[in-house]
């Protein structure tokens, strides 16, 4: 069954809009970890927009479950993970002006940057995972990096999109799943472990935790908007219980 990484960047969203102590991310992530949560996630932007580095600092001296840092392969970014040293850090592409993360990591264009920053990660004793979309040069090139790259996370942002334009698991849409399971069994057949995330919600989790193989699904603005009406545990445990049926076997 597909773990639960809870990403809590759009609590830090809300405390910022106001420059203010609260909604602390921290205590948030407490909260996930009560209702289910197996992993917390965490984006550490260079440009700081939510997540701040005393949030990254607390988080790792108190969170009871493995820590997921995303980061950018910036010397800065990778300075910080190498000295906090979570369970696991997600590199991510990054672009001040986006809204959020627009795609995968160009890991074939920028070969020798993210062969960079992954190894001295790995030199650290960090996992490192990347996020790539659901493109077989990409998972070639992640495989060709050797032992420094644990696993891969698939960009389902397509699949998120598509699923809003069709109404649900219409054609569009299942195209963008079959190419993540593409994706997903290239990947596990390089060794690579398979983690997914970005646009995952309520109504589309189902199809992406059932994939083969699928271990870690990576999720944060869905929860959170959810949480503003039901509560965080209740939304985490409504999330987790979604990912488990999907997770039946015979399903």
């Amino acid at each position: 069954m597909a773990s639960l990484g809870v990403n809590i960047d759009h609590v830090a969203t809300v405390r910022q809009a106001r420059r203010t102590t609260e909604p602390d991310p921290v205590a948030a992530a407490a909260l996930a970890v009560l209702a289910g949560a197996d992993g917390i996630t965490v984006h550490l932007r260079e440009d700081r927009r939510h997540v701040q580095d005393r949030d990254v600092e607390l988080l790792m001296q108190t969170a009871a479950v493995p820590v997921n840092l995303e980061s950018s392969c910036a010397d800065e970014m990778v300075d910080i993970a190498c000295r906090v040293r979570p369970h696991q850090v997600t590199l991510v592409p990054e672009r001040r002006e986006e809204v959020t993360t627009e795609g995968g990591l160009d890991v074939v264009g920028g070969r020798d940057r993210v062969a960079s920053a992954t190894q001295r990660l790995a030199d650290a004793g960090v996992l490192v995972s990347l996020f790539i979309d659901a493109d077989p040069a990409q998972i070639e090139a992640a495989a060709a990096l050797g032992k420094a790259v644990d696993g891969v996370e698939l960009h389902t942002g397509p699949y998120a999109h598509a699923w809003v334009d069709s109404g649900g698991l219409r054609a569009s849409a299942e195209a963008e799943l079959c190419r993540l399971a593409d994706a997903g069994a290239k990947a596990r057949a390089a060794g690579l472990r398979l983690h997914a995330g970005h646009g995952l919600n309520y109504q589309n989790v189902g199809p992406v935790a059932a994939l083969p193989g699928m271990e870690e699904l990576n999720i944060g603005h869905s929860i959170v908007s959810r949480a503003v009406l039901v509560g965080f545990e209740a939304a985490v445990r409504e999330m987790k219980r979604l990912i488990e049926l999907a997770s039946r076997p015979g399903r």
